[in-house]
């Protein structure tokens, strides 16, 4: 049995978090099946949590190696606004400098959300009531270990002792064992809406969904 350990993020592991995320990006699938440039993907939606707020991010470990990872974020207020003065602009620089690679399956996804944007499929959550989120990554061969489940129970108890009111996550109707987790941990079902992107590439129904659990009374 190998040695498994739930720990606080730490500098020297962000290249394997980097690399979980893309890896298991697409459902469990890595990025490059709807996207050219990892790169770009990683510094649009993971630099914020390794760079401006490491200390609500966890790790999952096994004999000394990151399997897994949990980003979090204490205020979405905050992340929202720090996307739009930091993490645009950087990335908007990139992509002038020709960092990034950008082919037909980029346009696709990115058309793809821009309609889902305007035909309001993206799920609305109350911050007020649930002000933290995460996203939560474990690389397929050490699913079934609990590794979720224990990385969860690590930040959601992190939250706690700040006085967090509530937590949510987005998700889709695809990760059926993911919401499982969530729904086990407590987590309710907060606003579902059917996305025509996912459900084209498919063949059947998808819908977005938004998970939270409220922390404190």
């Amino acid at each position: 049995m190998p040695n498994l350990v739930i720990r606080p993020y730490q500098p020297a592991d962000r290249q394997p978090v980097f690399r979980i995320g893309a890896d298991t990006a697409f459902f469990g699938a890595p990025i490059e099946a709807y996207m050219e440039d990892r790169n770009a993907f990683l510094d649009a939606f993971y630099a914020y949590y390794t760079d401006q707020e490491p200390e609500h991010t966890w790790v999952a470990c096994a004999d000394g190696e990151v399997v897994g990872f949990l980003a979090g974020c204490v205020d979405t207020r905050v992340h929202n606004r720090k996307l739009l003065r930091v993490i645009i602009p950087r990335l908007t620089g990139n992509l002038l400098r020709g960092k990034y690679h950008f082919g037909k399956r980029s346009l696709q996804y990115f058309g793809g959300q821009l309609g889902g944007l305007l035909r309001r499929e993206f799920t609305h959550v109350d911050l007020d009531t649930f002000p933290a989120h995460l996203h939560i990554n474990v690389e397929s061969a050490w699913r079934g270990y609990k590794l979720g489940q224990r990385l969860m129970e690590a930040y959601l108890g992190q939250l706690r002792a700040l006085g967090i009111t509530g937590v949510y996550l987005d998700t889709t109707s695809l990760n059926e064992v993911a919401c499982r987790l969530y729904e086990k941990m407590g987590f309710r079902l907060l606003d579902a809406r059917p996305d025509r992107f996912w459900a084209k590439w498919f063949g059947h129904p998808v819908d977005n969904r938004c998970y939270g659990l409220k922390l404190l009374d």
